[in-house]
């Protein structure tokens, strides 16, 4: 492993703000080479793609570029790859096109740990048709979301199941593979959202068995491009199109007018700097990407650990969840003080946190409302163990 925080948090120009960046739920810091691909883009001639001039042809390889870079991380085809402005806007296209052709009675299986931005579209695509939602329910104690409860979840009525491979909110990480076992067995549809777990362990969609995964740029600092990956490019053609254009054929039938072309070149930067994570990582992107990432999940899981301990040896702090796989995200209530208490007074000594009142989401399931809401930690590749230390300190004198 030669994972260089050192060298790594050198690629942030953002870090020269004296800020300590706890406030991954937002998405991580821009690196440099994302920022000058996309200024670089936005001050070259490019035009719509179709043209025979160079401006067009321009377009039309920035496109291509990114679909085979996505095509990379995940570990699937570029003809797969469906591209867009971020994973919320692409995941209610979908839900769209699919719930089409549900009716009165099918079902649709989400989970209490999923995040807002891919409840949201199930919930309410089921209520314009008719449909049942159910809940996979999580551990109020772990945090955990038990597999074997979707054995009685899925049902012959079960259109399509969708879960997180990582929580934003506790950093749990799912038995996925589990869960997709039991909604093939009914023929669902298996959507997974890698939002969160992208940026911090390898991703091989093929191995995994979804159907459909879907990740966002902004996660590990890229620009706001959202992306759809089909394990199988053929699905494209099987479900209804959401394109202005009746001719779309493939990815572009879930596409929607001309693509922000500097925006899809920093989206190519940002999976490169994923693939350069490990500066001893060799060969293709994609297996860079692979060696890169599992060094950062080695990296952060030390990370992570210290904190997790450190926190828990604090008597007024209360860590939310215990999950046995995370990625480097956890929340934490203080004893009598409310969240957004926490956050201003986390502000006030340079550290940026989110609170969460805990009406929504996983934290209302957990009814941490009731203990005055939850700060939100999430890490992300420049953190470092002085940045660990300062946050413990700052919380032992939050009294």
């Amino acid at each position: 492993m030669a994972f260089d925080v050192a060298r790594i948090r050198g690629l942030f120009p953002a870090l020269g703000d004296g800020w300590i960046h706890f406030d991954g739920a937002a998405g991580m810091l821009v690196p440099e080479q994302v920022a000058s691909a996309v200024s670089t883009a936005m001050r070259a001639p490019v035009s719509g793609p179709g043209g025979a001039f160079p401006a067009s042809q321009r377009a039309e390889s920035i496109v291509t570029a990114a679909r085979r870079a996505v095509a990379d991380l995940v570990g699937a085809d570029p003809a797969a790859v469906v591209l867009g402005p971020s994973a919320p806007v692409m995941l209610r296209r979908l839900v769209d096109a699919l719930a089409e052709r549900w009716t009165i009675g099918d079902e649709v299986v989400v989970s209490r740990l999923d995040e807002e931005a891919n409840l949201a579209p199930w919930q309410r695509a089921a209520k314009r048709v008719g449909a049942v939602v159910r809940w996979g329910e999580i551990d109020i104690e772990t945090c955990e979301l038990p597999a074997w409860q979707y054995e009685n979840l899925v049902s012959a009525r079960t259109k399509a199941v969708t879960v997180t491979l990582a929580s934003g909110s506790v950093g749990t990480r799912p038995d996925v593979p589990t869960v997709i076992e039991f909604a093939k067995r009914v023929g669902a549809l298996v959507v997974v959202d890698a939002t969160y777990a992208a940026p911090f362990v390898p991703l091989d969609l093929a191995e995994l068995g979804a159907d459909v995964m879907v990740v966002s740029a902004q996660a590990w600092g890229g620009p706001s491009v959202g992306a759809l990956v089909f394990r199988d490019p053929e699905m494209l053609e099987r479900i209804p199109s959401a394109s202005l254009d009746p001719a779309a054929r493939g990815a572009a039938r879930l596409e929607l007018g001309p693509h922000a072309y500097p925006l899809l070149a920093g989206l190519v930067a940002s999976i490169d700097y994923l693939a350069g994570l490990d500066d001893a990582a060799s060969g293709s992107r994609r297996e860079r990407l692979v060696t890169s990432l599992g060094s950062a999940k080695s990296y952060h899981a030390g990370l992570l650990a210290q904190l997790s301990t450190e926190l828990r040896s604090l008597r007024h702090v209360m860590v939310i969840g215990d999950a046995m796989r995370r990625i480097p995200a956890l929340a934490f209530a203080v004893q009598g003080k409310k969240s957004p208490e926490v956050a201003e007074y986390l502000a006030s000594q340079g550290l940026c946190a989110f609170a969460d009142d805990g009406s929504a989401g996983v934290f209302a399931s957990l009814g941490v409302g009731e203990v005055g809401g939850a700060v939100r930690i999430g890490l992300a590749h420049y953190s470092n163990v002085f940045e660990i230390n300062q946050l413990v300190r700052v919380l032992e004198e939050l009294r």
